[in-house]
């Protein structure tokens, strides 16, 4: 059931800090299990990936790069209904991203001097998708639609194969319409480490995005630096922020849609008003029992989830961000007021009719999010995220003799005499 606190500046604060426990910050032996994975794929390929397979997934999959003639059929085959809702997705996916393209730019002096900067999509990125108790298909949407956007000119998806051996249909159809290249049935760490070193079959890849449990999260860290990634995803989690007008019923529905994900997930109301508070506790007890997924729900929201009554409204806007959820909701009279003070969110859905579930699948903005309060700092996944930039300079030797003397005084300032030669050495003749 979920806790009910009070907010008073130190019940809040131990409740939180219990949640951080749910981080998914790897232990020794899970980092050294990864580390054995990383090192055995970049020595033996694709041996070592079949090898995983066998042990972790008990069977190999009729065929490790899944041909394109079966993701074509897989869209073929398609419920025209899915297929259509996949499209309106992709289209609101699309418009959104397309507002995040940035533009090079070049400024050219009087006196000559040319600066600018330029930019490029990566050459190839790797898309992890897990498979699992919730194949999650929406994240080929959202991890590849702006790659696309940015430029992106490859996109290497891994996957693990179902029970049967076989592709999951709905992430093919997914991968088809977004335009995903070459689609492997691997999964966990030693997918990870394919992307990153590249095999006899699977290409190296310059990034890898993609939610994973915690081997896949493990080698991401690990390989960081190796490639680049998009960020340390931890347990998914949601905040409703709520007052009085609050719908209790939408409220608690909303709480569960996260809860469902993971038995770690956290599910959290700030609320100014105690009935609410009650009448949340109560729906969530109502609206759990008829879940498919009830069992983890239930473990996450006796694990994690909580109420917390705030005297103020200013009050439940410090909690929350102070929190820094992935998800925010606010359930309130005039939500879009409260907007300008709402400064740590992943995501933040505005009144009651946009619930979490319209971000993770259909709005528009992306729904790879940062969590476990590291909205402080990190933004969602974005085109910016699949896009380099390199700055260029050209001077005239007018324009260096200008600024020569400044370049060679902070130069020997430095103790790099070489550094000031460079410079120093052009104007000798």
């Amino acid at each position: 059931m979920l806790r009910k606190i009070y907010a008073n500046g130190k019940d809040e604060i131990e409740l939180l800090n219990g949640m951080s426990k749910r981080s998914v910050s790897a232990n020794k032996e899970i980092t050294e299990i990864v580390s054995a994975i990383i090192d055995d794929v970049k020595e033996n390929g694709d041996e070592a990936i079949k090898q995983y397979t066998l042990k972790f997934d008990k069977q190999l999959p009729e065929y490790f790069e899944v041909p394109r003639e079966v993701i074509n059929d897989a869209l073929t085959e398609a419920d025209p209904e899915f297929v259509d809702a996949i499209l309106n997705a992709q289209e609101n996916i699309a418009e959104f991203h397309n507002r995040q393209k940035e533009q090079s730019f070049i400024d050219a002096k009087p006196n000559g001097v040319i600066l600018g900067q330029k930019l490029r999509g990566l050459d190839r990125v790797g898309l992890y998708v897990p498979g699992g108790t919730a194949p999650l298909f929406s994240s080929v949407l959202m991890n590849s639609i702006p790659a696309k956007i940015a430029g992106v000119k490859e996109i290497i998806m891994v996957t693990p194969p179902q029970k049967d051996g076989t592709p999951n249909k709905e992430m093919l159809i997914a991968a088809a319409i977004c335009g995903v290249d070459r689609v492997f049935l691997a999964g966990g760490a030693q997918a990870v480490a394919a992307l990153a070193f590249g095999t006899e079959t699977v290409p190296k890849c310059d990034k890898i995005v993609g939610p994973g449990n915690i081997f896949v999260t493990t080698a991401k860290k690990l390989l960081y630096g190796t490639v680049d990634i998009d960020m340390i995803a931890g347990p998914s989690e949601i905040l409703v922020l709520a007052d009085k007008t609050a719908n209790a019923k939408y409220v608690a529905a909303d709480l569960l849609s996260q809860a469902e994900h993971d038995i770690l997930a956290s599910s959290i109301l700030v609320t100014t008003d105690e009935k609410l508070a009650d009448e949340v506790i109560s729906q969530v007890e109502i609206q759990l029992e008829k879940l498919p997924r009830k069992d983890i729900a239930r473990k996450s929201v006796d694990d994690f989830g909580a109420v917390i009554v705030c005297d103020s409204l200013e009050k439940a806007i410090e909690v929350s961000n102070f929190i820094a959820p992935e998800h925010l909701e606010v359930q309130t009279e005039n939500p879009l007021e409260l907007l300008g003070a709402l400064d740590n969110a992943g995501s933040i859905f505005l009144g009651q009719y946009a619930p979490e579930a319209l971000g993770d699948y259909f709005a528009g903005p992306n729904h790879v999010l940062p969590t476990s309060g590291t909205a402080r700092f990190y933004s969602p996944l974005s085109v910016y995220d699949f896009v380099k930039r390199s700055s260029y300079i050209y001077y005239t030797r007018d324009a260096l003799c200008e600024a020569k003397d400044n370049i060679i005084l902070m130069a020997e300032k430095e103790g790099l005499g070489a550094h000031a030669n460079s410079v120093r050495i052009r104007f000798e003749d």
